[in-house]
């Protein structure tokens, strides 16, 4: 897989471009890697407020500090806006949520103790700043006015488009965190089925990661509140795309799908064109409103296909989108379920047998359901916790057949432990708040801050 974007300003001539370069990615097995990212909420630990990006306690001067462990810093009009080391980077949401998109490696063993060096550092730099950091799948105590707004170009465009097309992205923006991996395909045949299957089981890793339970203060009467505001956010980038399980799905249909998602930007040298609502075929064809008579390049096209949000995306490699964001175990825990399910034949091949007789509507109704009832949802004779149990057998056993020990023998199963304990229990994390809530924190949400922070 891709580290951080490599693109060239290569002119696009026509649309077989486009294709190329979503099925470029296409690696052989051996040369698989895992690619996990992770967002959280950073807050000051005296009030509880996010912080702001400018000041002594602001999200610019983290960053800054973060330097000192070899992160280069990256800039837009002069102020630090992300980080970059050894193909991994650290960049911010729109409201300040601090990411980590990890580097490329080679097994889940790498993906925990990258994650736990970053955390580490964050929190060395964070402490003295007086911040802290929260892993949740929705801000859980402050209002979409009360969230600070990063000085990025591209975000205030989307900041303008969002109430045009939804009701929910400007909370998609400012007040959501998540944890997805991006994984590797050996042609395109493999990623269609890696797709498909993701797609049918994304409910379940909404359902497993379950922890944004709470809005303002409030149980918000969903598990997965994150999920939620996606079916709200905007129809014309979001959703299931149904059109993958259909015969003849690849890279020119995906590419054909990206065509029609309407795009939010142009960039050039550093600054953003408003395109918003726009075409890309018009772009193609040097009649984009916005910058007309112009072309795009290949980096603009990779630009673009970052701003569809499927529950599954595809640029290079295939990206997991359905968790909410959790504590440091459970960044762990996600790559496993996935590479356990994907990366391992036999796996592939049973989940698929699992999930390939779906119906277009026990797949919506699975999406839908879970955001508020998570594995207790009904499917067909049982609940999402059965699906969830059999999936998780499968990935185990995936893992196991991977056979990548860590330094005291133990294979990647050990990273799958956590969500095990939850569908045994058959209780999610947003439900585990829920009790503390209603019990031991007397119904006040400030305890989340400092029982939960990193």
């Amino acid at each position: 897989m891709s580290g951080p974007s490599q693109v060239n300003e290569t002119p696009i001539e026509g649309r077989d471009q486009l294709v190329e370069y979503l099925a470029s990615g296409v690696r052989e097995p051996s040369d698989w890697k895992i690619g996990t990212e992770h967002e959280k909420f950073g807050f000051r630990t005296d009030d509880l407020q996010a912080p702001t990006f400018d000041g002594e306690r602001g999200i610019e001067a983290l960053l800054k500090g973060l330097q000192q462990f070899g992160w280069e810093a990256c800039e837009e009009h002069g102020r630090v806006i992300a980080l970059v080391r050894d193909q991994a980077s650290v960049s911010l949401e729109p409201a300040g949520q601090l990411e980590l998109s990890g580097a490329p490696l080679e097994n889940l063993h790498e993906t925990c103790s990258e994650t736990s060096s970053h955390l580490r550092e964050v929190r060395s730099v964070a402490e003295p700043m007086g911040l802290g950091f929260l892993g949740m799948g929705f801000q859980p105590k402050w209002r979409r006015d009360d969230m600070p707004w990063m000085p990025k170009g591209r975000y205030k465009i989307m900041r303008e488009y969002m109430p045009k097309v939804g009701t929910l992205g400007l909370d998609m923006m400012t007040r959501t965190c998540t944890v997805q991996v991006n994984l590797d395909v050996a042609s395109e045949a493999d990623m269609v089925k890696k797709f498909r299957v993701g797609l049918a089981l994304q409910p379940v890793a909404t359902a497993l990661f379950a922890d944004s339970p709470f809005t303002e203060g409030k149980p918000n009467g969903y598990l997965s509140y994150r999920s939620h505001i996606w079916t709200d956010t905007d129809g014309g980038r979001t959703g299931m795309l149904d059109f993958v399980f259909e015969d003849g799905f690849g890279y020119e249909r995906y590419t054909d799908y990206l065509l029609d998602v309407p795009m939010y930007f142009v960039c050039r040298d550093g600054h953003y064109i408003d395109a918003s609502g726009q075409s890309f075929r018009d772009y193609l064809d040097g009649r984009l409103p916005a910058y007309p008579g112009e072309h795009p390049t290949l980096k603009d096209w990779a630009d673009h296909s970052t701003t569809a949000f499927p529950e599954v995306r595809l640029k290079k490699y295939l990206e997991m989108r359905g968790a909410d964001s959790g504590p440091w175990s459970r960044i762990c825990a996600l790559p496993a379920f996935w590479v356990g399910l994907l990366y391992d034949q036999t796996a592939l091949d049973a989940a698929w047998d699992l999930v390939k007789d779906f119906t277009r509507e026990e797949r919506h109704a699975l999406r839908d359901g879970v955001a508020r009832h998570a594995m207790k949802l009904p499917f067909r004779n049982g609940t999402v916790r059965d699906l969830a149990q059999r999936a998780l057998e499968i990935s185990a056993h995936g893992l196991a057949r991977r056979a990548r020990l860590n330094a005291n023998g133990a294979d990647e199963t050990i990273h799958l432990q956590t969500l095990m304990e939850f569908v045994e229990a058959g209780i999610t994390p947003a439900e585990r708040k829920l009790e503390l809530f209603h019990g031991a924190w007397g119904g006040n949400i400030d305890p989340v801050f400092r029982e939960f922070a990193y």
